[in-house]
């Protein structure tokens, strides 16, 4: 039996013309507002306030970050300002090792060699006379 897979699932589907129904929301109150303003503020002020409201709502409404809304990266952006933070940073001890008179950090411990030794084999016999040179 054949089933149908639904595809464009991340799509959001055009309901007022072509528009989706978040940014009909978004260019719709804004533009109420700007409606009110104009009976209530001066024409110079009812201007500019609608410039910057329905330039924020058109923003909100097509403006595409990475993929993701305006809304959800200046979400994002809040969140993460106002979140506490905290950085830690582990400081490894080196062993301090000396050669000759002169004080060395060894980078490699023990521990953090990946393969270990015989100690019967030639390679330990190589590894002890190349440590021992140094």
């Amino acid at each position: 039996m054949r089933f149908v897979v639904p595809q464009f699932i991340e799509h959001e589907a055009k309901i007022i013309g072509p528009l989706t129904f978040s940014q009909f929301i978004y260019v719709g109150m804004a533009g109420g507002v700007c409606f009110a303003l104009y009976f209530i503020l001066p024409f110079i002020f009812f201007i500019v306030a609608s410039i910057i409201l329905l330039g924020g709502a058109l923003a909100m409404a097509f403006l595409r970050i990475n993929g993701r809304p305006l809304l959800s990266v200046l979400g994002s952006f809040l969140k993460f300002n106002v979140m506490p933070k905290m950085y830690l940073w582990k400081k490894k001890d080196i062993p301090v090792t000396r050669s000759r008179g002169q004080v060395k950090k060894s980078q490699n411990t023990e521990a953090e060699l990946p393969l270990k030794v015989a100690e019967g084999s030639q390679l330990g016999k190589i590894k002890t006379h190349i440590e021992s040179n140094i």
